[in-house]
């Protein structure tokens, strides 16, 4: 199946219903879903609760194996797996993070992270599982080193966002770490090699062609030398930057604006994500799920973008996340303000 075929339709495989209020986050578990390992979902909710699906056998439909509850008091926002799959991150309206770890079939919050000062919004693990970020409604991006017997130990409090940050995600290959924030920035973390300390090295705004609104997520490309921003201002960015010398500690590094995807979204989009086959999915307020690939023809001005598809009616309102899955890369999960998640494959229209 060619990525570049114009029949290519994304088919609804399963609903999946039990959260009691609007579904936000979604998170793969990146030890499951291949070798015969059933995949597993993780959802997290305005109920104030998590729910862990399986799938019943590697082909098999998706059952929930478990509700994780009466931890968080609020809205649970954003929930992400630890890169061994053993742990959950757990961000909370409740001002802390909660830790989760599957202990034979169950599910025991094991750490409670707090220092927030009200809601966390987003939890993100570096790609070695040593460093654990989240960021909230107090404008600050605070850094967390894993220890041992789960303990976490905040290494840096991180403050230049003025406004709500709303996403943390960590770079895919090197321990830099992005944010941003209703401020309508893209914030670029890294650490001083001499010191230790934390520090911004690069603002993303509006001066050097960024967003004009607030910006809602952050994803990056399978070879982590493009990132895809998506904001309120209905418009998807693609940024670039020099992998080699990225990986290389090297400062001059930047990430550079390379397109800007506008005329497609007429309400916010709040989610974005890149499959490692190079397709972009986003979420937004019109209940649609749009794909887009990159444009193989006509490279003179860098890199262009065209709309693989759209699919209207996703869910019955407001498409809050979207997210490939990491073992197979035709497949699809979405979560929306009508409380359901939704399992979808990019099949050939024959």
């Amino acid at each position: 199946m060619s990525l570049y075929d114009e029949n290519l339709g994304l088919k609804e495989i399963q609903k999946l219903e039990g959260h009691t209020d609007r579904v936000w986050s979604l998170a793969w578990n990146p030890a499951t879903g291949a070798a015969g390992v059933p995949a597993v979902l993780a959802s997290c909710s305005g109920d104030k609760s998590v729910r862990i699906w399986q799938q019943s056998s590697p082909a098999g439909p998706f059952e929930c194996k478990a509700v994780l509850e009466e931890t968080h008091t609020r809205t649970v926002r954003s929930c992400a797996w630890s890169p061994s799959g053993k742990l959950l991150a757990t961000a909370s309206f409740d001002a802390t993070t909660a830790i989760w770890e599957d202990v034979g079939d169950e599910f025991e919050c094991v750490s409670t992270l707090e220092g927030h000062e009200n809601e966390v919004k987003s939890v993100s693990w570096n790609a070695s599982g040593s460093l654990l970020a989240t960021c909230g409604r107090d404008k600050s991006v605070w850094i967390w080193e894993v220890m041992p017997r789960n303990e976490f130990e905040c290494v840096s409090v991180l403050q230049g966002h003025t406004q709500d940050v709303k996403m943390v995600q960590w770079h895919p290959l090197v321990d830099v770490l992005f944010s941003c924030s209703y401020d309508n920035t893209i914030k670029v973390w890294a650490e001083d090699g001499d010191s230790d300390d934390w520090h911004c090295v690069q603002t993303l705004g509006e001066s050097n062609n960024g967003h004009s609104s607030t910006v809602w997520a952050i994803s990056f490309n399978a070879s982590g030398d493009k990132m895809v921003t998506c904001s309120d201002d209905l418009t998807v960015k693609i940024w670039g930057t020099d992998i080699i010398k990225m990986q290389a500690g090297d400062s001059d590094a930047t990430w550079k604006h390379l397109c800007t995807l506008s005329g497609y979204h007429d309400r916010t989009i709040f989610s974005v994500h890149w499959s490692r086959e190079g397709v972009i999915a986003t979420g937004a307020a019109d209940d649609a799920i749009r794909l887009f690939v990159e444009n193989k023809d006509g490279l003179i001005d860098g890199p262009t973008y065209k709309l693989l598809l759209k699919k209207d009616k996703a869910h019955d309102m407001d498409v809050n996340s979207v997210q490939w899955s990491l073992s197979d890369d035709k497949r699809l999960a979405s979560a929306g303000d009508d409380g359901t998640v939704k399992i979808w494959e990019l099949t050939s229209r024959a």
